[in-house]
């Protein structure tokens, strides 16, 4: 294969991974979150911006306050996986460009001094960054269901504050039984690639 990353890590981040329903009891440490957020930090962003905000709902409490914002669906599955995690943007990711990008320190003033472009900027940046977070979950041997149904103002209103716009919620462990769907197609390469 083409490929340098053998297959055993391919089928681990990408052939063989899915989106889980339901986990183990397993925790899932703060250490293994913070190990995978050291090994996707460096996937590549716009300015090297760094946007993407992850808030962890573990106490009881706080998962009693997220899951009547889930879609009914997601309801179950948010209440018994073992760390739900909330990621967001942080749309004045811009105040920590001076440390990010020293080498160019008027990014801040030149392409995000204004709200609009700031928020622009975090929503797709941040997506990226949420991708990476769920890639490096599999990487860590756990599985991710991360999940768009959810009420975004109510979470909002809920954890985060004026300046932070939620993008998705995961739900993270081990799988549990009857854990994955089958498999949903995907389009073949020629159907998505061409030359110019």
């Amino acid at each position: 294969m083409p490929l340098v990353l053998d297959a055993a890590a391919q089928d681990l981040l990408f052939r063989e991974a899915r989106t889980a329903h339901t986990f183990t009891a397993e925790p899932v440490t703060d250490e293994q979150i913070e190990a995978v957020y050291d090994l996707v930090k460096y996937g590549p962003t716009s300015s090297n911006q760094t946007p993407l905000r992850i808030t962890l709902v573990r106490s009881p409490q706080a998962r009693e306050r997220l899951v009547p914002h889930m879609a009914e669906a997601n309801r179950p599955k948010t209440a018994t996986a073992p760390l739900v995690a909330i990621l967001s943007t942080d749309n004045e990711f811009h105040e920590e460009l001076h440390r990010l990008v020293p080498h160019f320190p008027q990014v801040k003033d030149l392409l995000y001094a204004e709200r609009p472009a700031r928020e622009a900027s975090a929503a797709l940046n941040g997506a990226l960054q949420a991708a990476y977070f769920i890639i490096g979950i599999r990487a860590a041997g756990l599985a991710a269901g991360p999940m768009s149904g959810f009420d975004p103002a109510g979470v909002q209103k809920e954890f985060l504050d004026g300046d932070h716009t939620p993008l998705m919620v995961v739900n993270i462990g081990r799988p549990g039984p009857d854990a994955w769907f089958p498999r949903a197609p995907r389009l073949h390469a020629g159907e998505v690639i061409t030359t110019v």
